[in-house]
């Protein structure tokens, strides 16, 4: 067995309580059984009721990331994170901008290519590219780095729209100064166990 195999096999023992027999002790009706309430929200002193409306409301990360996917950039305006939108249009900017120069280019060298096939040399790369073999390799750099840019693209909007959910979710979620680890041995006449927490 490997030690990985072992310790964990180790940790599921120890933190299984073990019920060796039931007690007679009376059962609690469920009516008797305090009722458990959900941790309220703590907002600091400076939290405007703007960001304590995003904080209560579960929607807040579907929504931004509704509004991303309608208009990018706008789900990080949503959520407080307007800081992040020249970042979003930059990577879409530079991406369509690559893909329409290369496009651009591609078709350049297509219609050279296909005239030359056609008996007419009178385009604008005869001076410099007079072999059409090497044509046809600028006519399939041009097509993979506009293919690339498409990519990119697409993968720059798919980004914008999955920042702007997890922004959200993060902004929902709970951070304290607190950060404590407490093992706990549990002992106990009806299970024996470990009990490890981790405090945020």
């Amino acid at each position: 067995m490997r030690p990985n195999h072992l310790l964990f096999l180790l940790l599921l023992i120890l933190g299984t309580g073990l019920f060796a027999q039931e007690t007679d002790a009376p059962k609690k009706e469920v009516n008797d059984m305090p009722m458990a309430v959900p941790d309220s929200l703590k907002f600091k002193a400076n939290t405007s009721l703007r960001k304590q409306r995003l904080i209560a409301d579960p929607l807040t990360p579907a929504k931004a990331a509704f509004y991303s996917a309608v208009l990018p950039g706008l789900g990080q305006i949503y959520v407080g994170k307007a800081w992040k939108v020249p970042i979003v249009y930059g990577a879409l900017g530079a991406s369509i901008y690559y893909y329409v120069t290369n496009d651009k280019e591609l078709n350049k060298y297509r219609t050279a290519y296909k005239r030359r096939n056609n008996g007419f040399f009178d385009d604008e790369y005869l001076e410099n590219i007079p072999e059409q073999e090497t044509l046809l390799l600028g006519l399939n750099f041009h097509k993979n780095y506009r293919d690339i840019a498409l990519i990119l693209a697409a993968a720059a909007y798919m980004l914008n729209i999955l920042d702007a959910n997890v922004s959200a979710h993060l902004l929902q979620f709970n951070v304290s100064n607190d950060l404590s680890f407490n093992p706990n041995i549990i002992m106990d006449s009806r299970q024996t166990g470990l009990s490890l927490s981790i405090k945020f």
